[in-house]
């Protein structure tokens, strides 16, 4: 699955990056735009070039124009999407979110003023589902969600890093063994020089997040920020309390190591967590999941969690069912009382590996460090 999705760049089109990667093409010579596709830069003050230089197949998405540029565009064969009324995102964005961005003063502002309980609360509104601009900008926000996230992969801070994804309950408080256990593994992983990514929301999601972020100071550091954290053990009642404690802890550590949530809207009630440096925020929460697994080329840790887990647990599995070898990644499962007793999707999952490749891929463990020992060992 190509994280980009349709629109994804052929050898025939050419992503104008930014305002100076057009620059550099006017002055390097380029006569024509055919194949150009240009996301949410401001062009004013480029008049001339954009009204002499050949339009035709130019595509430009969300973009700010001089008076009359637009038109001119046009009329000569560019293709304009234009910025839509009355949505509270940019659905041309270029770029991931960060915990700024989604919670923008945390530390002052209730957080049913921020951004992401603005967006969330747009996508419940009564008939949106059925409104073709709703429907249009939520699509076009996650292609370009999914575009920024190929670039973090390719060029940006996890270029070249194999990521491991940790998958667990949301239901974990801070202050729990559990969520200890999460922010161990994520800490662990991180300092084996494994990317750390989750589905971006609180509980072990968070605990994974928080120890791969925190990954670079001393472990009497972390370890008492574990503490501060246990103040507020949830989201629950409070979002804003749950994302201030946060968001002081990530003030104290403004370098933290990068490490990535990808959360949905989909679950608007589950507020996604301060502590991943880079946050891909889906509308579509099955293209959320896929694309999680897919990206996660270092192996998969599922910590105990309820429903979502087993259902990311089986979904994996299937993917590895089916996949050529090459492609299939390790599946390891943390907690034998919980995967073979109180959710069995242990036996399970040994039945469906039975006689196929994926069946050496697969790890039943006690431990978050014997989690750490076998993707270490498959890297």
């Amino acid at each position: 699955m190509n994280r980009t999705g349709p629109l994804n760049p052929s050898p025939r089109t050419l992503d104008v990056e930014s305002v100076l990667h057009f620059e550099n093409l006017v002055t390097g010579g380029a006569g024509s735009m055919s194949g150009w596709h240009a996301q949410s830069l401001d062009l004013r003050g480029h008049a001339k070039e954009l009204k002499t230089m050949d339009a035709q197949g130019a595509i430009f998405l969300g973009c700010t124009f001089d008076d009359g540029v637009e038109e001119s565009l046009r009329r000569r064969g560019a293709l304009i999407f234009p910025k839509l009324a009355g949505v509270p995102f940019n659905p041309y964005r270029n770029g991931l979110y960060t915990a700024a961005e989604l919670y923008p003063d945390i530390s002052s502002t209730e957080y049913e003023s921020t951004l992401d309980a603005r967006v969330y609360q747009w996508s419940i509104i009564p008939g949106q589902r059925g409104n073709l601009d709703a429907t249009l900008a939520a699509a076009l926000h996650d292609h370009a969600i999914g575009d920024a996230l190929d670039e973090l992969l390719d060029t940006g801070a996890l270029a070249g890093t194999k990521v491991v994804g940790v998958m667990g309950g949301h239901a974990a408080q801070r202050g729990t063994s559990e969520f200890a256990d999460a922010a161990r593994l994520g800490r662990l992983l991180a300092q084996a020089g494994f990317g750390v990514a989750t589905g971006g929301g609180p509980g072990a999601m968070e605990a994974a997040n928080l120890g791969a972020y925190l990954s670079r100071i001393p472990d009497a550091d972390a370890a008492a920020e574990l503490e501060t954290l246990a103040e507020v053990p949830g989201f629950r009642p409070s979002v804003t309390a749950w994302a201030r404690l946060a968001a002081a802890v990530v003030e104290r550590h403004p370098d933290g190591a990068p490490t990535l949530g990808i959360p949905t809207w989909f679950y608007g009630h589950e507020p996604p967590n301060l502590f991943a440096t880079h946050i891909a925020k889906y509308f579509a929460n099955a293209v959320r999941e896929a694309i999680l697994l897919e990206l996660c080329t270092g192996g998969t840790v599922f910590l105990p969690g309820a429903a979502g887990t087993v259902q990311e647990i089986f979904q994996d599995a299937c993917e590895n069912y089916y996949g050529a070898p090459q492609t299939i990644s390790p599946m390891v499962l943390v907690g034998r009382e919980h995967w073979e007793r109180t959710l069995p999707a242990w036996p399970m999952l040994q039945s469906l590996a039975a006689g196929k490749p994926m069946a050496e891929k697969i790890f039943l463990v006690d431990t978050v460090e014997d989690a750490l020992a076998v993707v270490a060992g498959a890297a």
